[in-house]
């Protein structure tokens, strides 16, 4: 992508330079305020306009792309403080059983790490039983 940024600004500076060149001569008077008059080149005048056309969308998309920085950090840093938590948490609870266990002398059980699964409080549900699939169209009438 930053190829062609660096493209379209080249060619932005090549038309401005072409247009200098061929309208240097030309004198331009620019009435500013009552007595206050700016007598320049049309080309200063050309590229001045562009530069103050430029500089309040350079402005939002500077303010708007600091504003998303900010979002995504605090985003990011929310992110690793939840699972900075649950990893702490469950560090701690291995590291109490297995402290606990280093104690006592008696190996670890597998019960304790993790508990068994609940079973449905309906039971075992019946799987659903398969589908025949036939095509009416193909049948002799």
């Amino acid at each position: 992508m930053q190829i062609v940024r660096t493209v379209v600004w080249v060619l932005i500076l090549v038309v401005v330079l072409l247009f200098t060149l061929g309208n240097w001569d030309q004198q331009v008077t620019v009435r500013i305020w009552q007595n206050l008059v700016w007598d320049t080149r049309l080309p200063a005048v050309v590229i001045v306009s562009f530069l103050l056309g430029m500089l309040p969308m350079w402005l939002i998309l500077r303010g708007t792309s600091w504003r998303l920085n900010r979002r995504i950090g605090h985003l990011e840093q929310a992110t690793r403080t939840v699972h900075g938590h649950t990893a702490d948490a469950g560090a701690t609870a291995t590291g109490a059983t297995a402290s606990a266990a280093a104690t006592t002398g008696e190996p670890l059980d597998d019960t304790d790490a993790a508990p068994a699964p609940t079973p449905h409080p309906d039971g075992p549900r019946p799987l659903d039983p398969p589908r025949s699939v036939t095509n009416d169209k193909l049948k002799p009438e």
